[in-house]
């Protein structure tokens, strides 16, 4: 039996045009909702050991506080995800000048990335379809975009995120999703007692602006070394800006995504040892972003209040900044080619 989808009504826009929430609900009790608002995940119901279902990611229930500031709960980020440096960037021999959302850096997309914008619905079926257009020079960035994204989930209790994308102008793309999970669930404590395991072992190092150097260093002998599943607060006081926030490179992609091949990495798992649930992190992306929501406070939402290390995020993606580090892979799309990213939330 494939997952049910359903529709209603979430809110309207300030210009009045009526904004989505689509359920999707599969034979094991396992819930996801969407909302074509930002392509954003905003509840994912998910069974413990025992059986009972709790929501596990950060969100909320209604849709205004989506259009107020928020840390990107649930969001498509795109049309860069992470930072670019001095928000600018040279491209086939023009420079381009971006939006600065992060001091002096260009962040998330900019202030209006894909996670502030309306979606169209294509399809909602079995499955949710979602497409936007990213007009040339929105946000600074070259060429009109075309962006799909399909939210699937299965009967082993698996989300499935599909991305294509094409361009009729050569430019820089980087597409992840920004949920915050806490496998206790939302609002009940901090995630310091999670176990991960990352299949790294090495990441990019950065300055103190959170800027890749262009290195690309071993995690062995530092507090990043999550080769081996390990409590995720075990070491956390050693790293800078008060948490985890860090790009890992996957073993097995040798510095480039799989998009072509379609071939998935098993890129993270995360176990909350209480509840007995397991989240494994399958990506065809090269690296995967670690953060520990290190400045998360003083929102409530679904669950309660969020404070400091109240979920962890596994942001599948490109690196940071690859736009100028030649020897990261690859971000730039060009006209007659097709972008595409498989991305799955595993908790078979």
């Amino acid at each position: 039996m494939n997952a049910l989808c359903t529709e209603r009504e979430f809110g309207k826009m300030p210009s009045g045009e009526k904004v989505s929430l689509f359920e999707l609900r599969n034979s094991r009790g396992m819930v996801a909702r969407v909302t074509n608002y930002g392509a954003i995940l905003t509840e994912l119901h998910v069974p413990d050991k025992g059986g009972k279902v709790e929501n596990v990611v950060l969100g909320f229930g209604e849709f205004a506080p989506y259009l107020a500031k928020h840390p990107h709960f649930g969001g498509t980020i795109g049309r860069y995800a992470n930072r670019i440096a001095g928000g600018s960037f040279e491209l086939d021999g023009e420079t381009y000048t971006l939006v600065k959302n992060n001091g002096e850096n260009c962040l998330h997309g900019g202030i209006k990335g894909f996670d502030k914008q309306l979606w169209k619905v294509v399809d909602s079926g079995k499955s949710v379809t979602l497409s936007y257009l990213s007009a040339d020079m929105e946000e600074g960035f070259p060429g009109n975009l075309t962006v799909h994204l399909t939210y699937e989930l299965t009967d082993d209790n698996a989300l499935k995120m599909v991305y294509r994308a094409t361009t009729d102008k050569a430019t820089p793309i980087n597409f992840t999703n920004h949920t915050y999970f806490n496998l206790k669930g939302a609002g009940a404590g901090d995630i310091l007692e999670h176990e991960l395991q990352l299949n790294a072992d090495e990441y990019t190092p950065f300055n103190d602006k959170q800027i890749p150097t262009g290195a690309i260093v071993p995690v062995e002998g530092t507090a990043l070394d999550f080769r081996q599943s390990r409590v995720v607060g075990t070491r956390i006081s050693e790293v800078d800006f008060g948490g985890y926030d860090h790009n890992f490179v996957l073993r097995g992609s040798n510095g480039k995504a799989k998009q072509d091949s379609g071939e998935l990495t098993v890129a993270a798992v995360v176990y909350e040892p209480v509840s007995g649930r397991r989240l494994t992190v399958h990506t065809t992306e090269p690296g995967i972003q670690i953060y520990t929501s290190n400045n998360l406070k003083d929102i409530t939402g679904l669950g309660g209040a969020y404070g400091k290390y109240y979920a962890i995020c596994t942001e599948t993606q490109h690196f940071p900044d690859s736009v100028h580090h030649p020897n990261f892979p690859n971000v730039i799309l060009r006209p007659g080619e097709e972008y595409h990213q498989t991305t799955i939330f595993d908790f078979a």
